[in-house]
């Protein structure tokens, strides 16, 4: 079992750049592929991206292709999303997971272990 923590979020303007990170402790991170997810207000639980164990296969959402870039670093046992050109609709508590496998996975119920969440919110 990995246990997540996701740090980074807070308040920006739109057009503006966030970096949330998700720190994995636990054994094996580098045996685990890792996705972003967000949840508004009202709404379902959304995926954002997905990257698979060694970081050589990412995916995206459509709504954020080209503006957010999914990473990691399994020395440090990192995962990061760099949110660039953020729009008022990306307002939401983002998620890390984390699915010991080694693809990249876009539903939330296939991945295992979950982060606690941090607030992003975009003003105009």
């Amino acid at each position: 079992q990995m246990q997540l923590v996701e740090s980074g979020g807070g308040l920006v303007q739109a057009g503006g750049s966030l970096r949330l990170s998700c720190a994995a402790s636990g054994h094996g991170f580098s045996s685990y592929s890792v996705g972003w997810f967000r949840q508004a207000p009202g709404k379902e639980r959304e995926f954002v991206a997905a990257i698979s164990w060694n970081g050589d296969s990412t995916y995206y959402a459509d709504s954020v292709k080209g503006r957010f870039t999914i990473s990691r670093d399994n020395a440090k046992n990192i995962g990061s999303l760099q949110m660039n050109y953020l729009k008022l609709e990306d307002t939401a508590v983002y998620y890390c997971a984390a699915r010991y496998a080694s693809g990249r996975y876009r539903v939330a119920d296939e991945y295992d272990d979950w982060g606690q969440g941090t607030q992003v919110t975009v003003s105009s």
